[in-house]
């Protein structure tokens, strides 16, 4: 029988966990589009779209943008 979970497992824990974590994270950004675009999606769905097509790749994209951001008090190069 856990045979049978191993590829659900996967799937999980390859595309679901990395998913849940753009839609639920803080930084992902706004649903909806800044005002006066011309695009119809915001910037948590364009992030949702990365990770569903790359996978795993699109996750750490939006990992690693997200860990980029400088904090108060410290310069970006440091």
């Amino acid at each position: 029988m856990a045979q049978d979970f191993a590829p659900w497992l996967i799937l999980v824990a390859v595309y679901g966990a990395p998913l849940l974590h753009v839609m639920l994270s803080r930084r992902g950004g706004p649903w909806r589009p800044p005002p006066g675009t011309r695009c119809p999606f915001g910037p948590r769905a364009g992030w949702v779209v990365m990770v569903l097509i790359l996978g795993p790749i699109g996750w750490l994209m939006f990992v690693m943008r997200n860990g980029r951001r400088s904090r108060p008090g410290r310069s970006p190069g440091a």
